[in-house]
C-alpha cells in the first residue's frame, strides 16, 4: 500500500486517475508524515474509537486514522475521489466512506450505526471554505461527540483560541469556548500540501465540554447578543446592540445593563468576556 504521506506516490495516483485538485471544494492534500503523526497524536486515538473523518480527499490521513483506531468513517463530497479512496483503502477493513456533505449528515445516526451511540472522535483536514459552519454544526448539533481535532487555516485557529482584548477574539471564539476548550497543537507551513494553498494552516483540538463553562438563561439570545456585538466591532456596545432588529432593546436597558455589571457604557464588544456577556443576556433577556 503505497504511503501518501510521500508527495511522488500522492503525485502518482493523482496522475493515475487524471484528477485535478478542485478550488470549490478547496482541495489541498496533506503530504506531510510529521504532521499526520501529530494529528493522530493529537486526537488520541486508540482502538477503542470510532473517528469521523471530514473530507478524506484521497485517503491520506485515512490510512493513519485506520492504523490507530478501531474503525473510521469517511465523508468525502467529491464522487470524483470515490475509485481512489476505494483503492487506496482496499486493504483497511474497518473504513467506510460515505459520499455526501457533510452539512447535511445525521452525525447521531453515524454514532448509532458504527459506535453503539457512544461519542465519536472527529478528525479532519477542513476545508478553508466551510471551516466555520462544519465547526458549529459539530458543536452546537447535540451529537455524540468526545472531540474535533481539524486542520484549519492558521488565522481561524487563533481565532477560535484568542481571549477578550485581542485583535483575533470574535463571535467565533466565544462559540468555540462555549462549547470546548480549543488548543492549537501545531502549525503547518504551506509547503506541506500538494497544490499548495497560498496561507499557513494549524492543527487545533476542540475537547468538548460536559456543561458550558458559564451559567444562561436562554443561549440562543447569548448567541445573538454576541453576533450583534461582532457583526459591528468598531461600535461601542450600546450602539451595535440597539442597532440589532432582532434583539428589541434599547439603548437604555443597555446602558443600565452594562452599569450594573461596572462596565463603562462605551465599552466595546471585544473587551467582554465569555462570562460577562453570559451576565449581560441574562439582563437584558428579562
Amino acid at each position: 500500500m503505497a504511503d501518501l504521506a510521500n508527495p511522488q506516490n500522492t503525485l502518482a495516483v493523482l496522475r493515475k486517475y487524471g484528477f485535478t485538485a478542485q478550488k470549490k471544494y478547496g482541495q489541498n492534500f496533506l503530504i506531510d508524515a510529521n504532521v499526520l503523526e501529530k494529528i493522530i497524536s493529537g486526537a488520541q486515538i486508540t482502538q477503542d474509537d470510532c473517528v469521523l473523518e471530514i473530507g478524506p480527499g484521497i485517503g491520506t490521513m485515512t490510512q493513519y486514522l485506520a492504523e490507530a483506531a478501531g474503525r473510521v468513517i469517511a465523508v468525502e463530497i467529491d464522487r470524483h475521489l470515490l475509485p481512489m479512496l476505494e483503492d487506496m483503502l482496499s486493504s483497511y477493513d474497518n473504513v467506510t466512506v460515505i459520499h455526501e456533505d457533510i452539512l447535511k449528515v445525521d452525525i447521531d445516526r453515524l454514532a448509532e450505526e458504527y459506535h453503539g451511540g457512544r461519542p465519536l472522535k472527529v478528525v479532519a483536514n477542513l476545508p478553508y471554505y466551510i471551516t466555520t459552519p462544519v465547526i458549529l454544526k459539530l458543536l452546537q448539533g447535540g451529537a455524540p461527540i468526545e472531540s474535533v481535532t481539524v486542520m484549519v487555516q492558521k488565522e481561524v485557529a487563533q481565532r477560535m483560541e484568542s481571549g477578550p482584548g485581542t485583535k483575533d477574539y470574535g463571535a467565533l471564539s466565544l462559540a468555540v469556548q462555549y462549547y470546548a476548550k480549543p488548543e492549537i497543537l501545531t502549525i503547518v507551513s504551506a509547503g506541506c500540501f500538494l497544490p499548495r494553498p497560498n496561507v499557513d494552516s494549524a492543527v487545533i483540538r476542540l475537547r468538548k465540554c460536559d456543561t458550558p463553562p458559564v451559567e444562561v438563561r436562554d443561549d440562543k439570545f447569548l448567541f445573538a447578543l454576541i453576533r450583534a456585538a461582532f457583526n459591528q466591532r468598531r461600535k461601542t456596545l450600546v450602539n451595535a446592540l440597539t442597532n440589532a432588529a432582532d434583539l428589541k432593546v434599547s439603548r437604555e436597558e443597555v446602558c443600565a445593563a452594562l452599569t450594573d455589571l461596572g462596565l463603562p457604557v462605551t465599552v466595546r464588544g471585544e473587551a467582554l468576556s465569555l462570562k460577562e456577556f453570559a451576565q449581560l443576556a441574562d439582563l437584558l433577556s428579562q
